[in-house]
């Protein structure tokens, strides 16, 4: 049903049930929000985005305020102008004076609005914001003075994540946004998904740098200095750089890691290729041996702590291979190693993640062997810009660069593993070829692509229906879970990627993304799936050599010994 109105003295039409502000956005009309996010039920809460009704004479939230026949709107008149003034106003009144040195400084939105809006003067005196940083969390770091308590955090939390670490406690001007008992981060149930700091419109949520120490390591001559990145990586950072988003700026990246002063530069896509290897193999030992089915994938650490948090019971079907990042890590510290005649405690490896949870993985006691981590530092994508400058390079001046040799070459099926359904299609791929010992007809699975919060389908290996499942963002994974607890499930094997859009959306990527963004980011890894030749994990050469040369073959002692861990239940979790 179509809604005849009027914006900004001009004759529109809108569908029934869009909000204001759908409309307006739709028309190409810039309304200012504060504490709305699209996936979440609209609060009006902040004010931000109010627009006058000339109807009734009043100024009406847009993000909540639905349409209506014959409603006549502007959007920009000075009184709306001033309205919106006078709320920066009053959220820069108590707010610290210490932009030059916030991390979000000049990629702030209160800092944005107060130009556009030509907050100039300070007409509104208040005290400032003084308030403890909480530095207890694994992976990010929580600065209260920062909030203007716009409700973002909560409700990603909440209601896109389904993990309620955080919400606003006590009331009127003592009114904050904190964890229970307004303790530290430590003590709650975060998952270090970061989908907090994606939302957070200030400095008040950040991760913990590893800036320091990487630049100590790159500074000492007895050190040899390696560096990962994970396979979104590529087709991520353009936007941090100024080109197009979904541009593969895979040889741009290489030659800037080498200008940095790292020694060796390796593709994470590798380990997901050897990740195919020990998990597809997993699935079939479970298939035709018996073991915990549906079996869950395990690469995503916010998901694996999702689980340690609200299902432990569950915690056997998990996969035991680990992330692609951590098998870097120890093959980097074992075979490459010996391969280059390198003491291990000699090499500091560093890993470029496309989420903050990759901090926190790495520091987990599950991931060390023989005192040492297999991952010693991670830096997110944003991070990695930021020491770009720092070590002042220009990175579109630079010749395009390839990773180096020995654990360098990859197939397209570790490159999908940033798009959510991208692990289980790569799965399924090399799971064909070791049930049958022939190749799948049509590498392409539709069915696992794109943006469903939970995408289904079965696919015939041999003379099995396997039956899988993606979940897009963990929204979708609370009736997955309910159906394996209640022993409902026909399914067999189930990806989950805690970020909605997998890899190329989460909580280390750029900041303010735009939907059309991610869309261009995962277009940009199928296209490179669609072009290169080869496809398989299993048809990767050099993963072919890794197990001829020093692992055996998948599941053998070795490989359980270097590339799977377990999960258990503990009473406190970091």
């Amino acid at each position: 049903m179509n809604i005849n109105l009027e914006i900004n003295n001009k004759l529109v039409t809108a569908n029934k049930g869009e909000t204001i502000l759908e409309v307006c956005k739709r028309l190409g009309i810039n309304i200012p929000t504060l504490c709305h996010i699209k996936e979440t039920f609209p609060t009006g809460a902040c004010r931000m985005c109010v627009v006058e009704h000339l109807n009734s004479g009043k100024l009406i939230t847009s993000c909540s305020y639905p349409v209506e026949e014959g409603m006549k709107i502007l959007t920009h008149s000075n009184r709306v102008a001033e309205s919106r003034k006078v709320i920066v106003e009053l959220l820069l009144s108590n707010h610290p004076d210490d932009c030059l040195y916030c991390v979000r400084n000049m990629n702030c939105e209160l800092q944005s609005l107060s130009a556009d809006l030509g907050v100039r003067e300070r007409r509104v005196m208040g005290v400032k914001n003084l308030k403890n940083l909480d530095h207890t969390g694994a992976s990010l770091v929580r600065d209260p003075a920062k909030c203007i308590l716009c409700g973002r955090c909560v409700d990603a939390c909440d209601r896109i994540m389904g993990v309620n670490a955080i919400d606003f406690i006590n009331r009127g001007s003592n009114a904050e946004i904190a964890v229970a008992f307004n303790k530290g981060l430590n003590t709650s149930s975060c998952i270090n998904c970061g989908r907090c700091i994606m939302v957070c419109p200030t400095g008040a949520l950040y991760e913990k740098n590893h800036y320091a120490q990487i630049m100590e390591a790159l500074d000492n001559p007895k050190k040899h200095v390696v560096v990962q990145y994970a396979p979104s990586i590529s087709v991520t950072m353009a936007e941090e750089i100024g080109l197009p988003a979904g541009t593969d700026v895979y040889g741009l990246l290489n030659a800037s890691l080498r200008k940095m002063g790292f020694n060796t530069v390796f593709d994470g896509a590798f380990t997901a290729d050897l990740t195919i290897m020990e998990e597809g193999s997993e699935l079939i030992q479970r298939l035709t041996e018996g073991g915990q089915l549906p079996m869950f994938t395990s690469c995503c650490p916010a998901w694996v702590k999702y689980m340690e948090e609200f299902a432990p019971e569950l915690l056997s079907h998990l996969s035991s291979a680990k992330s692609p990042m951590q098998m870097m890590g120890a093959m980097i510290k074992t075979y490459w190693a010996e391969k280059k005649g390198l003491d291990p405690r000699d090499i500091y490896s560093v890993g470029i993640m496309p989420c903050i949870a990759k901090k926190f993985e790495a520091q987990r006691s599950e991931m060390t062997r023989h005192g040492l981590s297999d991952v010693d530092a991670v830096l997110t994508t944003r991070e990695l810009v930021g020491l770009l400058k720092i070590y002042g390079i220009d990175i579109h001046s630079l010749e395009p660069e390839s990773v180096d040799s020995l654990m360098g070459q990859r197939s397209t099926a570790g490159k999908i593993f940033g798009a959510a359904g991208g692990v289980m299609e790569a799965a399924v791929r090399s799971a064909h070829k070791l049930v049958t010992g022939e190749e799948m007809s049509n590498l392409r699975i539709e069915e696992l692509r794109g943006f469903a919060p939970v995408k289904r389908t079965t696919v015939r290996i041999g003379d099995i229906d396997l039956n899988i499942a993606a979940v897009n963002g963990l929204a979708g994974v609370k009736e997955i879970i309910e159906e394996v607890r209640s022993g409902k499930s026909d399914l067999h094997f189930i990806e989950v990627m805690a970020c909605p859009g997998g890899c190329i959306n989460g909580g280390g990527q750029p900041l303010t993304v735009k939907e059309e963004n991610i869309r261009k980011r995962m277009a940009s890894l199928y296209s490179i799936d669609a072009t290169e030749t080869i496809r398989t994990s299993h048809n990767n050469p050099e993963i072919q050599k890794i197990y001829d040369e020093y692992l055996g073959e998948p599941l053998s002692e070795k490989s359980h010994h270097l590339l799977h861990t377990h999960y258990e239940k503990r009473d406190v979790l970091i």
